[in-house]
């Protein structure tokens, strides 16, 4: 029976082109990206927060050995396609191919094509190996190395005898990673990187060993009773993210069902570029009996931050997440404390049901003592934070519910609760109540919220799919949101709501076609240089227009029109953006290009757009003004272990005579980024 469904399904694969080989060079993460990431209107750099996911993904997960939890950190599957699969692996044994998905129920194309990439199936005769011949003949066995500059003069680059903002280093950044892995089993990873600004230095006295960034992990997973030891840097995802949630939380977005529930998925290396966020140490999970799981780790890791004194003492007015270290200043503030955690986790999971408590202690060798402000009153002050949690899971037919809630130890509490369902094959359902007191302070948390720490908020969430059918599918979300207490820009306790609609029109693999309508209103301060600090709803609406056409199996064109409104102060702005893509396969040759125009009232409306880029980097720009968006990308496979990518962007103005402000200045209306890489596989 297992032989004709592999058969069966290698004959309605087969001509869907899932190749290794076309997975890997051809698979275009831009819808997939568009539907699970939340929308881009924070001023946060969503470059790096996003490539902390692409080093997840860029780790193939074994079909085999999978857990719930990591195929639902995805986001790809709901919980019937989840349970199903379960289901048939239970039933038929070990997959030999991963054509066989294609027999399972609710596994349909569109489904299989966004999942291809991430999964695997590992040959059993590898496990008879041993640990060092697995590693010497792992395919996911590759070196990066990157180069990027801004090719116009930034004035930080420009010496200025009097400044003090000048910037050290060259305008060069450099950036290189070497990665060994197989999920489930091992992983070995060392990164560095300069960025442009900084120097190459070898200073142990200032904890800097040749480039400014230096990051590295080892992995051993399923080792008898010890289920992962990791050492060196890590993240730490328990629970729903309210104390420890160091993986990717994804927000709100077209995805309105798998996005809302964080995975219980423990330790995972680190290798992602944010130079804040991970702990550096020792972390250790161990399966004592078959239904309990212990983890426990230990952090010890020096981080930035702006040092001030009394009249006595020492203290850290602020902690610095840039990961910049360019000019005296940044230096200055350049590891400057030392950051220990520790903490403890134990969960028991029995079929369907799953419960843990969670201990999580930070210390700081400087106390931070914070500027006043009349919103950060209840923010962390002093040396240590002492947080602990429980968390509830539980699984019932097509209903999964899942839960946590967590105490500060001496200040708040958090609670995060929620429900997925599959009403019927074509109806899902997602409902989720959380509540942040204002004095709940987490670190390390990554829990579903609308602000951006998980502290001063209340809120429910309904979010909805319906697929029609194969071409047709409608979803959407609201959510009704409250901050009991006063926030960075809004100077009283407020309420707000946001909505999102998204239809769907696939018609054939060659056309994919949506509409997407957004709308969030919210306080907002003003008249704040007169210090009155009177506020009224912001109201910022969003409305997409996308069509994706393939033309031929080797061109492909994408058109988007993007609009915006922001309606605050008897003021009403607009902003808009219009795009086109082509993309084209030539054998050993991938060629993107983009032309964009853009103009923006303010920036309260500007535009971000997804841009491809090389492998493992992410591209979210906002456009802001009146102008022309350019960028070409190459990729040329030399030869089966090498590949080789050129990326070139442009920008120019209509509306200014120059671009950035303070260091980052440019003389001019346009800068163009040049970007270089290889990937080298053993």
């Amino acid at each position: 029976m297992k032989i004709t469904f592999i058969i069966l399904s290698f004959i309605c694969v087969t001509r869907y082109c899932f190749a290794q080989e076309y997975t890997e060079r051809e698979y275009d993460l831009e819808q997939l990206l568009e539907e699970i990431f939340a929308i881009q209107d924070q001023d946060i750099n969503y470059e790096i927060l996003y490539e902390n996911l692409a080093q997840i993904l860029s780790n193939p997960i074994d079909l085999n050995t999978a857990t719930e939890d990591q195929l639902r950190s995805l986001y790809i599957l709901n919980e019937i396609q989840i349970k199903n699969f379960i289901a048939f692996r239970n039933e038929n044994g070990a997959l030999l191919s991963v054509y066989e998905l294609q027999v399972i129920d609710g596994f349909d194309e569109s489904t299989i094509s966004k999942i291809i990439p991430f999964v695997r199936i590992n040959s059993d005769t590898d496990a008879l190996k041993s640990l060092l011949q697995r590693i010497r003949n792992e395919e996911n066995d590759y070196l990066l190395m990157r180069y990027n500059r801004t090719l116009e003069d930034k004035r930080g680059f420009l010496y200025n005898p009097n400044s003090t903002t000048n910037y050290l280093g060259s305008p060069d950044r450099f950036y290189s990673r070497y990665r060994v892995a197989r999920a489930g089993d091992f992983s070995f990873g060392l990164t560095v990187e300069k960025d442009a600004g900084e120097t190459l230095n070898w200073s142990p006295t200032h904890k800097q060993y040749g480039f400014d960034y230096n990051s590295f992990h080892v992995q051993i997973a399923n080792k008898g009773v010890f289920k992962n030891i990791i050492l060196g840097d890590y993240q730490a995802q328990f629970g729903q993210g309210l104390i420890l949630g160091g993986g990717f939380g994804v927000g709100k977005g077209a995805e309105s069902i798998t996005t809302i529930r964080r995975s219980n998925i423990g330790f995972l290396p680190y290798t992602s570029l944010n130079e804040s966020g991970y702990f550096r140490g020792v972390a250790v999970s161990l399966q004592p009996a078959n239904k309990l799981m212990l983890s426990t780790f230990f952090s010890s890791n020096w981080m930035d931050g702006a040092s001030s004194t009394d009249t006595t003492n020492l203290f850290l007015s602020s902690i610095s997440l840039t990961g910049l270290h360019r000019t005296e200043n940044e230096l200055q503030k350049r590891k400057i404390v030392l950051e220990t955690n520790y903490g403890a986790v134990i969960g028991y999971r029995h079929r369907s049901l799953e419960v843990g408590a969670i201990f999580h202690e930070t210390h700081f060798s400087i106390p931070i003592m914070r500027s006043p402000t009349l919103y950060n009153q209840f923010y962390f002050q002093g040396t240590h934070n002492t947080n602990v949690s429980l968390y509830l899971n539980y699984a019932w037919n097509n209903i999964a519910f899942f839960s946590e809630a967590a105490y500060t130890i001496g200040n708040g509490n958090a609670y995060v609760a929620g429900v997925l369902t599959s009403l019927t094959r074509h109806f899902d359902l997602a409902i989720l109540y959380r509540n942040y007191a204002r004095d709940f302070q987490s670190f390390y948390s990554n829990a579903f919220s609308e602000n951006v720490a998980v502290q001063n908020e209340s809120g429910y969430y309904l979010g909805w799919k319906y697929t029609f059918n194969k071409q047709h599918m409608v979803a959407g979300y609201s959510d009704l949101f409250q901050f009991p207490w006063l926030r960075y820009r809004g100077y009283t306790p407020s309420t707000g709501h946001e909505w999102l609609i998204r239809y769907t029109y696939q018609p054939s693999k060659t056309i994919f076609f949506y509409l997407q309508a957004r709308e969030e209103t919210k306080i907002r301060n003003y008249n704040e240089s007169k210090n009155l600090y009177s506020n009224e709803n912001a109201t910022k609406g969003n409305y997409w227009i996308n069509l994706d056409y393939k033309l031929s199996p080797q061109l492909s064109l994408k058109s988007r029109i993007q609009f915006s409104t922001y309606d605050f102060e008897n003021s009403f702005t607009t902003g808009f953006a219009l795009v086109q893509d082509a993309n084209f396969n030539f054998k050993r040759v991938t060629l993107s290009i983009r032309y964009a125009l853009f103009d923006t009232d303010d920036f309260d409306n500007r535009q971000y757009i997804y841009e491809r880029d090389v492998w493992l980097a992410y591209s979210f720009p906002f456009y802001n003004g009146i102008g022309i968006r350019n960028y070409i990308l190459v990729q040329y496979a030399l030869n089966r272990n090498v590949d080789l990518w050129v990326r070139w962007s442009r920008i120019q103005y209509e509306d200014r005579e120059t671009i950035g402000s303070g260091s980052e200045t440019i003389e001019g209306n346009s800068m163009n980024d040049v970007k270089l890489q290889a990937r080298i596989r053993f």
